[in-house]
């Protein structure tokens, strides 16, 4: 199996085999070869289905029956290869060579790999594209970034300030205290203060302690587990309590969200139904949904635990076991490698819900939440010891 984009005779192409035959797209237009033209590439697939797209003019190959997954266990080289020889002679034209010129901007599966001296695995003979301080992300939202003798400057959007744009003018004369983001709000041309955990007030200068966290909808507790180390991952459990009058919400992540590879436990609320998700391994993530239509009148307080015993998963809701499913008989995965990282409620200040958790859940927990207890600790977690945002007293109004 392989997946290949290549410059053939000056156009762009694209060919992969998922193990049965060879795909080939090709673009309409040709490549500018001046050396000052930037180009932007699109190419994939789904399933069988091809797609390659050059400066927004698209080549689609329609799927036809056949194998439709890409099977590869090889490292993933750019503008060429260790040893011209592991070049399949079915993944290019011509006699294979590497790239001459600048790649900027490389993101797979919606993952930016970075183009630096030490992120990528190796490489060798690669130098700065246009030996300057500017680089594409230098300057932040679509600022213009200008070559100086001293390095760069950036010349600014409208709305945006700083030395490399990264600060919205709304923000510039903020008065959020030292405990705060200033979040901008240009519709009406002024912010809103974010308050760190154990903050309120508008500015943020209030200090407040709680052992019922209150989630508003733009919130969120991330937790980091002390005793990750210790833990035997294939036997988890998580339990709190919690209410709302929501029908939708995240309630608990166990996981570190950072690509679609990590392991997860999810709690969570859907159409009004408690929805409970895990993810062992290869993306695999299976959801369990109590068949009850769940409401949750205000006020009043629900108790769920989720137990992970290997591949069996068990949910009790107020003490009474509402699914019992065992999610992978043949036992590939076992062990819920989360990372020693829980999110309550939601995610960090500008990662959406239903994006990070690619449509499983679409908002964030608007509600209360009270006594976590992670595995089968003694101690509940101190929750005003986490990292947070605009979560504030539960007990101060019911």
């Amino acid at each position: 199996d392989f997946l290949c984009i290549s410059l053939v005779n000056g156009f762009t192409q694209l060919r992969y085999n998922l193990g049965d035959k060879t795909v080939i797209l090709q673009t309409v237009q040709k490549v500018h070869a001046n050396g000052n033209t930037w180009h932007s590439l699109n190419a994939g697939r789904v399933g069988n289905e091809g797609y390659l797209d050059l400066d927004g003019i698209n080549v689609t190959q329609k799927a036809s029956p056949g194998m439709n997954a890409l099977d590869t266990h090889t490292d993933f080289f750019v503008g060429g290869v260790s040893s011209l020889n592991l070049v399949n002679p079915m993944a290019i034209e011509n006699e294979p060579t590497g790239f001459t010129g600048c790649i900027r901007e490389l993101v797979i599966n919606n993952r930016e790999l970075k183009l630096t001296v030490t992120d990528p695995k190796g490489g060798a003979n690669i130098g700065d594209c246009d030996g300057t301080d500017c680089g594409y992300t230098v300057c932040k939202n679509n600022g213009t970034c200008l070559v100086e003798n001293s390095g760069f400057s950036c010349s600014c959007p409208r709305e945006w300030t700083g030395t490399t744009c990264e600060q919205s003018i709304h923000c510039s004369q903020n008065m959020c205290g030292s405990h705060a983001l200033c979040i901008p709000q240009p519709s009406s041309l002024s912010y809103t203060c974010a308050c760190a955990l154990g903050w309120t007030g508008k500015y943020c200068n209030n200090k407040i302690k709680f052992y019922i966290a209150k989630f508003v909808g733009n919130s969120y507790i991330k937790y980091t587990d002390p005793f990750y180390g210790k833990r035997d991952l294939r036997y988890s459990r998580l339990s709190l309590n919690f209410t709302t009058n929501q029908t939708e919400g995240l309630i608990a992540w166990m996981g570190k969200s950072e690509n679609e590879d990590n392991d997860f436990l999810a709690i969570g609320l859907a159409n009004g139904t408690l929805k409970v998700v895990i993810n062992l391994g290869e993306r695999i993530s299976v959801p369990l949904m109590h068949s009850k239509y769940f409401t949750c009148s205000a006020g009043r307080w629900h108790f769920i635990t989720v137990v992970q015993n290997q591949t069996c998963i068990k949910v009790y809701l107020d003490e009474e076991l509402i699914l019992f499913e065992d999610i992978d008989p043949q036992r590939k995965y076992t062990a819920l490698n989360y990372g020693g990282i829980c999110y309550f409620g939601g995610f960090e200040i500008g990662r959406k819900v239903n994006t990070v958790t690619t449509g499983l859940f679409q908002k964030e927990f608007i509600g209360k939440i009270k006594d976590i207890v992670l595995f089968q600790d003694s101690k509940k977690i101190p929750l005003m010891k986490a990292e947070g945002y605009n979560v504030y007293d539960g007990n101060s109004e019911n």
